[in-house]
Formats: C-alpha cells, sequence, structure tokens
C-alpha cells in the first residue's frame, strides 16, 4: 500500500460515554451521556475534513478525545497506522508533536502573563529538539509573519490585541512544531464575520504552503464549504452522513442533512427564496436516553416503523455513506 493510499487519521468505532450517577451517600452509576457512539471516518494527507452538527452533537468530545485529552471508552483512532490511544513515551511525544490544536475562544487559549514571543515558543520548551535555541526568537518573528501579524508584535501581549489578531496567534503556536494536522476547534465562531473570512483564507493560504491536513469542526456550514474538500455530519454522538463537500452541499441523501441546510441562509435571495424550507420538529433528545434506531426518527419527516427498531448502518450510496432507511435521491 501507497503513503498516497494510507489515511493520516483513521477512526473506527469511537465512542466517548460519560458514566451519570445519582445519590448522595453512594454513588452509583445510573447511565451514561453517549457524547461520541460508534463513530467512524478517515481524513488524508493535506487534505482539510469538515466536521458538522448542532451544538451538543458530540463535535468537541471527538476532538478532545483524539487529541488525547480525554480517555476513549471503545474503539481506535489510527494515526499513519498506529493506535493513538496505545502510544507512550516517546511515541506520545512525537504524535503531539505532529498534531496541534487550536481552540473556539482566541481570549482564553492565551496566557494573559505571557509575552507573545513566549507563547509561540513555549512548545519549543516540551520539544526542544524541533529547533536550536539559537534561532527561536528569528523563528517567532517569521511565524508572526506568516499569520499575517508584524514581527515586532512578539513583544505585546495577548490583551494588547483583538480578537482575530489573538486567533492568528494561536495559528502562529500551533505551526511552531510543523505539525502534519491541526485540529480547529470552532475556529472562527468567535469572531466577527469580516474577521472570519480573512483567518479562514489565512488558514487556506497555510495549508496549499505547507501541505498539513485540518480537522475543521464548525457549525457554520458556508465556512464549512468554503474550507472543506470532504465533510462528516454528525447527529446526537453518531455520523450519518460524510462524503465530498459539495457532492453532501448540493444533493444531501441524509434527512437531517438536508433540513440543517435548509436552515443555513444563502446570500442569493433568489435561491434563498426557492429553497425548500424544512421545519424540524422538537428539540435535540437527552444523548444520555436517545430514541431505540435511528437517532434522528423522533424529529424526522420520513421515519417509519423499521427506523425505531434498529440503527441504520453507514453504507456507500452515490458517491457517499449515509445511514438512513429511506435517503434522499437524486
Amino acid at each position: 500500500m501507497s503513503v498516497a493510499e494510507t489515511p493520516l487519521l483513521d477512526v473506527r468505532e469511537l465512542v466517548k460515554h460519560y458514566p451519570v450517577s445519582s445519590g448522595l451517600l453512594r454513588k452509583r452509576k445510573t447511565g451514561a451521556v453517549r457524547a461520541v457512539d460508534g463513530v467512524s471516518f478517515q481524513l488524508w494527507p493535506g487534505e482539510t475534513l469538515g466536521l458538522v452538527g448542532e451544538s451538543g452533537c458530540g463535535k468537541s468530545t471527538l476532538a478532545r478525545t483524539l487529541l488525547r485529552l480525554e480517555t476513549a471508552t471503545a474503539g481506535a483512532a489510527l494515526y499513519r497506522g498506529q493506535d493513538i490511544f496505545s502510544l507512550r513515551g516517546d511515541q506520545l511525544r512525537r504524535f503531539r508533536r505532529q498534531v496541534q490544536v487550536v481552540f473556539q475562544d482566541p481570549y482564553a487559549a492565551l496566557n494573559p502573563r505571557m509575552s507573545v514571543a513566549d507563547i509561540i515558543a513555549e512548545p519549543w520548551q516540551i520539544h526542544p529538539d524541533v529547533l536550536p535555541s539559537k534561532q527561536r526568537q528569528q523563528r517567532v518573528r517569521d511565524l508572526l509573519e506568516q499569520v499575517g501579524l508584524q514581527p515586532d508584535h512578539a513583544r505585546r501581549y495577548p490583551h494588547q490585541f483583538s480578537g482575530g489578531q489573538r486567533q492568528r496567534i494561536g495559528i502562529a503556536r500551533a505551526l511552531a512544531l510543523e505539525p502534519e494536522l491541526i485540529v480547529l476547534d470552532e475556529p472562527v465562531s468567535a469572531l466577527d464575520m469580516s474577521i472570519q473570512a480573512q483567518v479562514i483564507n489565512l488558514l487556506e493560504t497555510l495549508r496549499e504552503r505547507f501541505g498539513f491536513s485540518y480537522l475543521f469542526i464548525a457549525h457554520d456550514l458556508a465556512v464549512v464549504r468554503h474550507i472543506s474538500q470532504r465533510v462528516v455530519v454528525m447527529y446526537l454522538g453518531t455520523v450519518v452522513e460524510q462524503g465530498a463537500t459539495d457532492l453532501i452541499f448540493e444533493r444531501p441523501a441524509h434527512p437531517y442533512t438536508k433540513a440543517l441546510l435548509a436552515a443555513s441562509p444563502l446570500p442569493d435571495p433568489d435561491a434563498q427564496a426557492a429553497r425548500e424550507h424544512i421545519r424540524l420538529q422538537g428539540e435535540l433528545p437527552d444523548p444520555s436516553n436517545p430514541p431505540s434506531g435511528c437517532r434522528f426518527r423522533s424529529r424526522c419527516w420520513k421515519a417509519q416503523a423499521r427506523c425505531a427498531e434498529a440503527a441504520p448502518p453507514l453504507q456507500e450510496r452515490d458517491g457517499r455513506a449515509v445511514a438512513c432507511y429511506f435517503p434522499e435521491t437524486a
């Protein structure tokens, strides 16, 4: 098998449950919040994979589990063929160098007591073999320029920057170790619309220049469509559809994907007026007590008796994978 045929990240039936306990004196487990429940997907070298879904669907929990910030309940995740959850010692250090993260909140992600230079250089304190000490000051200046900031910003502190500038500093820090994969957890949702476009364009430019991959987590479908080559759609801890971005956005097969897209505004008023309007019934179910069978059935206008009996498997259909007994057809 060639390198091109090997996924950078291969997630297999990943599960993350949080136990629910009751009782004042004697705590006993009474259930579990099924935040991530059997998620599978692959991410390839050099691509941006978008991960979308409503708030509470498990996107960020999935990311934190892949980053080893949470402990997986079951399943596997392979990075370049190695099981992430079994890595120890030097192998774990190498993984943490190769996989970096940019968090949602640019205000909370940066230590206010550290200068920008110290923030960007901090990863080299953990991985000193990456860059000799003599070269670090110039490298900080280079990284600031790469993300659209001035080299003399290195002497300043986070409170002296806007939200968009702080996020650029976070991106520069992620670049410091020359990673292969960057996990972007809602990286622009806390920014103004005009700043969002600038940061997204920066991320695209950096990927094209350096060739790394992104796992891009977002709820803004317009942003995901702009930056991603493929998309994974999650609902209540499970994957309901995944495939090429254009295919998913132009011809969604799963009813939830169709409803999600229908709720996303279009810039063209005529196209917006012509679009089919879908109003989902009810609220997102409790992840500690999801519906039997298909988890979307309680809100789905196409649900039938079969949908309550067993969860539909994720199956290849018309160039994408979809988990639905009654998918939309082209």
